[in-house]
């Protein structure tokens, strides 16, 4: 068990970082002075928040601040591709948040992880990622994430940082949600079909359950997308059918 321990410097650089994303009303997800708080805090070269459905392959939120380097657009593809070699990867899809803040030098030496394809073809030039999970439904994917170019590990006081955080960033993340859920007045059939469409139903079974064409089911999709100020069926759901608190 670690003996490390935070100092009243560092509570009050978290006090403040909490307090500022509290007040922050942008419309950015989660709120980009957050973002840029946890960066300051964990000294890192990219800090990141992200948001995956796995069962689709989508990035629902997806978020960076930078530090410093030179990062490129990231190759999603690639990330489905081989997330598979790296354990975290892994244990989070199942974990519904619950994991312990890790790093990916907690299973890999520096040498081990740049030879990866994972390393090559997706995460490169970051060499180390610090991770905290937030809690979320099975099948989603909802993570902190701070990145450094060189091979240097993650301090334990780090780790202590954000475990301390964990709670706070989640009631954030709630709080923000809850702003971006103004009441969305649809229709009764385009809520049956949304309805369908929770079931894992295809636009062709919608058609088939409802009678009617599938252009007329795309089209219910079409206006329940710009009423939402979405552009997918996950993220649609996301805001019209939110997971159940994991602590009610």
């Amino acid at each position: 068990m670690s003996r490390h321990s935070v100092t009243a410097r560092d509570l009050r650089a978290m006090f403040d970082v909490l307090d500022e994303a509290r007040h922050d009303d942008g419309e950015d997800f989660p709120p980009r002075s957050l973002l840029r708080g946890l960066g300051r805090l964990i000294p890192c070269d990219i800090a990141g928040f992200d948001e995956l459905d796995i069962p689709t392959r989508r990035y629902l939120y997806l978020e960076e601040a930078l530090y410093g380097g030179d990062y490129e657009e990231p190759d999603v593809d690639a990330y489905w591709r081989w997330r598979h070699q790296v354990p975290y990867c892994r244990l989070a899809e199942q974990s519904c948040g619950r994991l312990p803040v890790a790093q990916h030098l907690d299973f890999f030496s520096a040498r081990e992880f740049r030879n990866l394809p994972f390393y090559t073809e997706y995460l490169r030039p970051a060499v180390n990622i610090l991770f905290v999970m937030l809690p979320s439904a099975p099948g989603r994917i909802r993570t902190y994430n701070f990145g450094r170019e060189d091979a240097r590990r993650f301090t334990e006081r780090d780790r202590l940082v954000l475990e301390l955080l964990r709670p706070h960033l989640y009631a954030v993340y709630r709080e923000a949600a809850l702003r971006r859920r103004a009441p969305v007045r649809l229709t009764v059939r385009e809520l049956d079909v949304m309805r369908a469409v929770a079931d894992g139903l295809s636009t062709e079974a919608i058609a088939r359950q409802f009678t009617v064409a599938p252009s007329t089911v795309r089209k219910h999709l079409e206006n329940v997308f710009r009423k939402l100020g979405v552009s997918s069926r996950t993220a649609a759901l996301a805001r019209l059918f939110p997971e159940p608190d994991p602590g009610a």
